[in-house]
């Protein structure tokens, strides 16, 4: 998968890019990252990004030029989407990301800047995604986000792909409690269920954890995922 990230500030992801399992997953070709700085397509010689909005206003806004020129001089594949990271977008969750790492063989991500990007940028993009409903001083956090996101989800990045499986909310459930040695830590032990290596009751308790968990931290999930539980039976009846 080719990404390419439309930022002022480029060098915001120079250690993301090279760290942990990602750094890895690009080190063997699993997805490219590219930086364009749309600053580099301005033809003045102050080399401006931004200017006053029209009507007033506090703040500045992106110029659309930079940032049109930017993404016209990217290549174009075939399964392409052209994303702008806006708080009024579409918020992150396992189900976009999974969509865009199936769905896509390019992602181009435009990070806005100051006050926002000029309206007539959204002729641009194909999708408004949003890290959550605060704000922040720009999208290149929230474009990391989504590049992590994507990119575990690409195989070969994750060692083992039967782990993602199981994570939180994968299956529209929290994940389960984990432990590993010592089994005693200050007196907190690990549940006896994971020590006796029955396979068949770690897994219903596991499973069990999952509801009671999600019904307690998350209780909008679970009801989401009962309603899908039901509808399921009803259809499989």
């Amino acid at each position: 998968m080719r990404f390419d990230i439309v930022t002022l500030f480029p060098d915001c992801f120079t250690s993301v890019l090279s760290s942990g399992l990602l750094g890895k997953a690009l080190a063997k070709q699993i997805a490219q990252v590219h930086l364009v700085n749309p600053r580099d397509f301005t033809t003045d010689k102050h080399r401006k990004v931004d200017d006053e909005p029209y009507g007033g206003g506090v703040g500045m806004l992106m110029k659309p030029e930079p940032i049109f020129v930017a993404v016209e001089s990217l290549p174009i594949l075939p399964r392409r989407e052209v994303i702008l990271m806006s708080p009024q977008g579409q918020t992150i969750n396992q189900p976009l990301l999974r969509e865009l790492a199936t769905n896509y063989d390019q992602l181009v991500v435009i990070c806005g800047h100051y006050e926002g990007v000029d309206e007539r940028v959204l002729h641009l993009v194909t999708r408004e995604v949003s890290l959550g409903d605060f704000i922040l001083t720009g999208g290149e956090i929230p474009a990391m986000a989504l590049i992590n996101g994507v990119v575990r989800l690409l195989p070969g990045t994750v060692g083992k792909a039967e782990s993602i499986k199981s994570e939180s909310f994968e299956e529209g459930l929290l994940d389960f409690p984990q432990y590993t040695r010592p089994a005693n830590f200050r007196g907190w032990e690990v549940p006896s269920v994971l020590l006796s290596g029955n396979h068949a009751e770690i897994a219903r308790w596991r499973y069990s954890q999952q509801i009671k968990r999600t019904g307690s931290r998350r209780p909008d999930l679970l009801k989401t995922w009962e309603q899908q539980k039901q509808e399921e039976q009803g259809e499989n009846s």
